[in-house]
């Protein structure tokens, strides 16, 4: 394995990690009809749900950063 191999490995499981770790914005009570009747809701995201979404979007940069990488070299 070349080290790009295992550096998208290392990002990659990170990236998923960090996805299934946020709040869905319906949540398990909109599934089941619980959620409010206007669709508007706004939300914002506050301390560890703040950083995860800005980890995910830093760690989605880096895992295409590394791919055009190894196919470059």
């Amino acid at each position: 394995m070349t080290i790009f191999s295992i550096v998208q490995v290392i990002i990659s499981v990170l990236l998923i990690i960090t996805i299934l770790l946020q709040r869905s914005e319906a949540g398990l009570g909109g599934a089941f009809g619980g959620g409010g009747m206007d669709g508007n809701v706004h939300h914002t995201r506050r301390g560890g749900e703040k950083f995860l979404f800005r980890a995910s979007i830093v760690l989605a940069i880096l895992l295409a950063g590394s791919a055009i990488a190894a196919l470059l070299l």
